[in-house]
């Protein structure tokens, strides 16, 4: 085993692992549940993190109409035009790269909870075996609740959902979610980056999750309900709605 995956063990795999089986437990032993609990817990985490990216994100569309006064001003001259606006930028308390940190959080999380889906359900001796080689000696009743039961309403989370209704709650919730972030612009670029992203995402998380274990989709299920709230509390339904709709005080 090389160094990256012994850290990648270490810090992301072993420890969502054991705090899944360890959430299971205690949790009538229900993994869909133990997953919805996992998500708000990651949410609750990811939380400063979102808020920032919400807040910068509608900082930003609102510079938008000085952003295009600098390339009426400088026009052809583009060097000039990006010092212009990271000045802008920076006096007004934007980071542009700081919307990106909870999609950036969110992929190791992905990864990790699709391994852990796969590792802490096995379907064979061998990984079960496997399992057991990463849980904690320190923590018994992880070993006690071993193997678990991965039944979840009409869904086996080891196996896609045979029906398309699980993809089609992704990609809807995703759309909406996608639809309340959208924000004001004059640009004709960044609307259309906006439309496409609008359609592209929700089409794509759908489409995985046809194919994926289905407790990953489940996931991003939860994770669009509980961020569709916080979106809601900081720019209300004016994205979704196309209006100047605030959140209640």
């Amino acid at each position: 085993m090389n160094l990256i995956s012994l850290l990648w063990n270490l810090i992301i795999f072993d420890p969502m692992l054991n705090g899944l089986i360890l959430l299971y437990a205690v949790l009538g032993h229900n993994f869909g549940v133990t997953i919805i609990v996992f998500t708000v817990i990651v949410r609750i985490a990811t939380y400063p993190l979102t808020m920032r990216q919400i807040r910068s994100t509608k900082k930003m569309s609102e510079l938008q109409p000085k952003i295009q006064e600098f390339q009426r001003r400088y026009g052809k001259d583009r060097q000039r035009v990006s010092q212009e606006t990271m000045r802008l930028y920076k006096e007004s308390g934007v980071n542009p790269v700081g919307c990106l940190g909870p999609m950036v959080i969110q992929f190791p999380i992905w990864i990790g909870l699709y391994m852990a889906i796969i590792q802490v359900l096995p379907t064979s001796p061998e990984s079960l075996a496997g399992l057991y080689v990463h849980l904690y000696s320190w923590l018994p009743l992880v070993h006690q609740v071993v193997p678990l039961n991965s039944e979840f309403l009409w869904l086996d989370l080891t196996a896609p959902d045979p029906t398309p209704i699980l993809a089609i709650l992704v990609g809807g919730s995703m759309w909406v979610l996608q639809k309340m972030s959208m924000t004001a612009s004059t640009d004709p670029k960044q609307q259309s980056t906006q439309r496409m992203m609008l359609w592209m995402m929700p089409v794509m998380f759908g489409f995985f999750s046809l194919s994926l274990p289905s407790g990953l989709p489940v996931y991003w299920f939860a994770s669009n309900i509980i961020g569709g709230i916080i979106q809601y509390r900081v720019t209300g339904l004016s994205g979704l709605l196309g209006s100047n709709t605030q959140p209640p005080s």
